[in-house]
C-alpha cells in the first residue's frame, strides 16, 4: 500500500517529454548566444542542412545550420575553421543531443574587423571625408610621382615597371614605409606628412599588394584616414585586389582597384599620347592647307579682277590722250573766244578813239605835247604839229583867222 502510495506522489516523465522539457527550459533559459568556437566535424546534408561541432581546448558541442539561414553565409566553412555565431541553444529530443541552432556565421577575426571597418567608415562618412566636392583633380602630366608603400613588396614593382612603359618622363619619390602590422599606421602617416612638407610631387599612390582584411587593416586606420584627407596634394589608392576595399579607397582623391591601376591613372600612355600628337598634327596639317587653298582660290580671283599692267597702262594713256585732246580743243575755243571777244571789243575802242576821227578827215593839232583846241591858244610864228589819218606835218602860225 505504501509503495502504490508513493507511485502516486511522484510526477512520473517519459523520456520524450523530459527531453521537450530540457529543451523548453534550455531555450527559455539561455535564450539566443554569441559563441566563437573551432568548426570540426563539418557534414553538408543533400537537404541543404549544415551540421558540424563547435570547440574549443576544452570542450565542444553540436550545432545544425539549416538551409534558410546558411544560404546568406558569405564563405565557405570548413574544419579547422574559427568561427562567430549567432545561435539558440536547444536539444535534439529524440536522442537527447543538447545542440546549438546557429542562424548567423562568420569568420570569427573577419567578423571583428568588418565591423569595426562598417562603424568607423559610418562615423568618416557623417564627417564628410568621403564627399565628392573634396576630391582633387589629378594633373594630366605629373612632372614627379611619390610613391607610399613597402619599398621590397611586389606593388612598389609593379608601380615602378608601369610608370617607366607609360611614361618614362615622370620622376619617381618613394617614401618607403610598412605597408601590415600594428606599426604599419604610424609608418604611413609619417610617410605622407613627410610628402606634405616636402610638396615635391604632383600626385601620391599610397597602397600595397592584395591580402586579407586583417593584412589591410593599417589602410583603415582612422590616423591614416584623416592624414589622407588632409593631404593637399591629390592621392590615389591602390590597396590590395580589385575586389578589396579599404577605407583609404573612399577619402583618396581616386580608388584604383590595383596598385598598377594607380600608376596607370596617375600617367597618361605614351603610345595614345603619340597617337593624338599625330592627330593633332594631321588636323593641324589639313586646316594650313585648307588655308592655303581657300588663300590661293581667293588669289586667283583677284589676279581675274585685277587686269595686267601692260593693259592698264595701254588703257590710262589712251585716257590720258583723250585729256590732253579734249584739253587742247578746249584751250582753242577759249582762245577763240577771247580773240572774238577781244575783236569785238578792238573795234568798239577804235569806235571812240581819235584816229577813227582822223581817219574820216580830221587832224589833231599839238604844240609840244598839248593839244591844240582853239587858235587863240596860237601867237603867230608858233611851231606847230598836225597829225592826220595817216602820218604828221609841222606848220608855222602865220595868222589867225
Amino acid at each position: 500500500m505504501n509503495n502504490l502510495s508513493n507511485t502516486l506522489e511522484r510526477d512520473i516523465l517519459s523520456v520524450s517529454a523530459l527531453n521537450a522539457k530540457a529543451r523548453q527550459a534550455l531555450t527559455l533559459g539561455l535564450g539566443r548566444v554569441w559563441v566563437e568556437a573551432e568548426i570540426s566535424n563539418f557534414i553538408r546534408a543533400a537537404s541543404g542542412h549544415w551540421y558540424f561541432s563547435l570547440k574549443d581546448d576544452k570542450a565542444q558541442v553540436r550545432a545544425a545550420m539549416f538551409k534558410h539561414q546558411n544560404g546568406q553565409t558569405t564563405f565557405t566553412p570548413k574544419n579547422g575553421l574559427q568561427v562567430l555565431v549567432r545561435a539558440e541553444v536547444s536539444l535534439y529530443e529524440e536522442r537527447g543531443d543538447y545542440q546549438l541552432i546557429v542562424s548567423y556565421m562568420e569568420e570569427a577575426g573577419h567578423g571583428a574587423l568588418q565591423r569595426a571597418f562598417e562603424a568607423l567608415r559610418l562615423k568618416l562618412s557623417q564627417e564628410g571625408l568621403f564627399a565628392a566636392e573634396h576630391k582633387k583633380s589629378l594633373v594630366p602630366f605629373p612632372h614627379t610621382i611619390g610613391v607610399i608603400t613597402s619599398p621590397h613588396g611586389a606593388a612598389i614593382r609593379d608601380i615602378l615597371t608601369t610608370l617607366k612603359r607609360r611614361y618614362p618622363l615622370v620622376s619617381v619619390i618613394i617614401y618607403p614605409c610598412l605597408v601590415q602590422g600594428t606599426e604599419a599606421p604610424a609608418h604611413i602617416v609619417h610617410a605622407l606628412t613627410l610628402a606634405e612638407q616636402r610638396q615635391e610631387c604632383d600626385v601620391l599612390i599610397i597602397g600595397r599588394g592584395g591580402g586579407s582584411l586583417e593584412d589591410l587593416w593599417a589602410f583603415n586606420d582612422e590616423k591614416v584616414v584623416r592624414a589622407v584627407f588632409a593631404s593637399s596634394i591629390p592621392i590615389v589608392s591602390g590597396v590590395g585586389h580589385e575586389i578589396d576595399f579599404s577605407l583609404c579607397d573612399f577619402v583618396a582623391d581616386l580608388r584604383a582597384p590595383t596598385p598598377t591601376a594607380a600608376a596607370e591613372h596617375c600617367t597618361p600612355d605614351r603610345v595614345e599620347l603619340a597617337q593624338r600628337i599625330k592627330k593633332y598634327q594631321k588636323r593641324a596639317q589639313n586646316a594650313v592647307l585648307m588655308v592655303l587653298q581657300m588663300t590661293n582660290k581667293h588669289l586667283i580671283w583677284q589676279q581675274k579682277r585685277l587686269a595686267e599692267p601692260r593693259h592698264l597702262l595701254i588703257q590710262y594713256q589712251q585716257k590720258l590722250d583723250h585729256i590732253q585732246y579734249r584739253l587742247h580743243r578746249a584751250l582753242i575755243t577759249s582762245l577763240n573766244e577771247k580773240q572774238q571777244k577781244l575783236l569785238l571789243q578792238s573795234q568798239a575802242l577804235h569806235s571812240m578813239s581819235p584816229l577813227a576821227t582822223l581817219e574820216r578827215g580830221y587832224a589833231v593839232v599839238f604844240k609840244d605835247t598839248q593839244v591844240i583846241r582853239s587858235a587863240v591858244q596860237l601867237t603867230l610864228g608858233d611851231r606847230i604839229r598836225v597829225k592826220l589819218a595817216e602820218g604828221e606835218v609841222q606848220c608855222e602860225v602865220t595868222g589867225r583867222i
